[in-house]
């Protein structure tokens, strides 16, 4: 009789296991899309702060995280311009965001190992083990905010690189219809601001260093350095020996329009190859146990009825 109730409770129990965790990560990323957000906030016209009371935080985090990047902040010039290179990249362009970045570094290191030694001198873990976890704790916080500027950097530059070929469209028909093309960029940022909102503040930073007296070849190589992406480099070479020698800048932008789409949809079709790769190990880990213990189940109660028959006298 307990081999046939455990041979119903398995697989109930399996498939109520898998419907709770569904229904439980549906429940916790239900309502949670920033970017939706975002869009319609600026849809709105409500300009102005989103969250009042993140204020004082901000504040409270810019004035008190510099004081603690002393310890951190590099002594040679070459690697406080590399950070600040990295910083760029990763799109915190502050005047002080090498010392915040530092000091929450400092923050990420310390708080661990302070904790540590708490949970260790109250009691609920033996000593050793607090400061081994709060030691742990410190080097995960050393590592961090460096994959952190990596991640940020790979998402800048994805984003940069999806919507080039839209916008370059768009500034090549302001160029046929007899704009200029610093006038081009101020029309195609202000219509582009919702869709592409990275590359619309960055043609806003293009237009006012051509206002301060940059050529718009010059801007655009800036903006290459600050994103570190080798199409906009290519980009400004064309723009500037296009002024330079005045050949059709229409013709040249047409051409790197489509070569952009053209390498866009090359980087989807890549995305979509290793989509398979990426999904068997979820499939290992969360979907074979769950099919292992319906299929196996049933056989595993029966040998374990033999066992137990094969064992009476």
């Amino acid at each position: 009789m307990i081999t046939d109730a455990l041979s119903y409770l398995l697989p109930a129990m399996a498939f109520l296991i898998t419907c709770g965790i569904v229904v439980g990560s549906v429940l916790l990323l239900r309502g949670k899309n920033p970017r939706v957000d975002d869009r319609l906030h600026d849809l709105s016209g409500k300009n102005g702060p989103k969250a009042s009371s993140a204020d004082p935080v901000r504040q409270l985090t810019r004035s008190t995280l510099p004081k603690l990047s002393g310890p951190l902040l590099p002594s040679q010039d070459e690697e406080r311009t590399r950070l600040r290179s990295r910083l760029l990249h990763a799109g915190c362009y502050g005047r002080d965001a090498i010392y915040v970045f530092l000091g929450a570094k400092m923050v990420l290191m310390i708080c661990p190992m302070v904790l540590g030694m708490l949970v260790g001198a109250v009691g609920l873990l033996s000593l050793f083990w607090a400061v081994l976890a709060g030691l742990l704790g410190s080097v995960i916080g050393m590592l961090a905010p460096g994959f952190w500027l990596g991640y940020r950097k790979g998402q800048r530059q994805a984003s940069i690189r999806n919507g080039l070929p839209d916008v370059l469209d768009a500034v090549v028909i302001c160029l046929e219809g007899g704009l200029t093309l610093p006038a081009a960029f101020q029309r195609v940022g202000s219509e582009l601001a919702t869709a592409h909102p990275l590359l619309a503040s960055e043609m806003n930073i293009i237009l006012r260093e051509v206002q301060l007296g940059q050529s718009i070849g010059e801007a655009l190589r800036h903006f290459a350095d600050r994103a570190d992406v080798e199409e906009i480099r290519s980009l400004a070479s064309v723009v500037t020996q296009s002024q330079r020698y005045g050949a059709s800048l229409v013709k040249a932008m047409r051409v790197y329009s489509d070569t952009f789409r053209l390498r866009r949809l090359m980087h989807a079709e890549e995305k979509a190859q290793t989509a398979a790769v990426k999904l068997l190990f979820p499939m290992l880990l969360f979907i074979f146990p769950a099919i292992f213990i319906v299929v196996l189940g049933p056989a595993v109660i029966l040998i374990v009825q033999m066992f137990e028959e094969m064992s009476k006298p």
